[in-house]
């Protein structure tokens, strides 16, 4: 995590602010995000018919890879000095660009694109996240995801 003044936080834009350690994403991983969400589609979680079909193997729901955003910016946050509090704002331009089977690693690769200042000491950030798989050419995600901050 970097605490940066506002205006210092300009000379990042369009940089990388980070890369996450490569993660691994194994079935209970995916049986569990299952369990949880309902998402029990076979394509995740039925092993033997997945192997026969397109993929050869399961894959992890979209929605787990792009859950994980929120754990890989962690480390690399770009926070507003003075910041009491941050929420969780939403998210544009969500691409999946490539399936994630299982036992492949992941790791995401951190964009700091805007800094914007509101009313009453809010600052909202944006980054963009590239979610890679190791081995593939082609990134498993594409997301802006946006943090909104409460200063002093």
């Amino acid at each position: 995590m970097q605490i940066l003044p506002p205006e210092g936080m300009e000379k990042f834009l369009g940089k990388q602010i980070g890369c996450s350690d490569w993660f691994p994403i194994d079935q209970a991983r995916i049986d569990k995000f299952a369990h949880c969400t309902l998402d029990n589609h076979w394509v995740h979680v039925d092993v033997e018919s997945a192997g026969q079909g397109f993929f050869g193997k399961t894959i992890a729901q979209a929605n787990l890879i792009v859950s994980l955003l929120t754990y890989f910016n962690e480390s690399f946050m770009v926070v507003p000095e003075g910041a009491v509090m941050a929420i969780y704002y939403g998210m544009n331009k969500v691409r999946h660009l490539s399936p994630v089977t299982v036992d492949s690693h992941i790791r995401d690769r951190i964009v700091l694109a805007r800094v914007e200042k509101k009313t009453r000491g809010r600052i909202l950030i944006t980054v963009n996240h590239t979610v890679e798989i190791k081995g593939n050419k082609k990134p498993a995600c594409y997301a802006e995801s946006l943090t909104l901050f409460f200063t002093r």
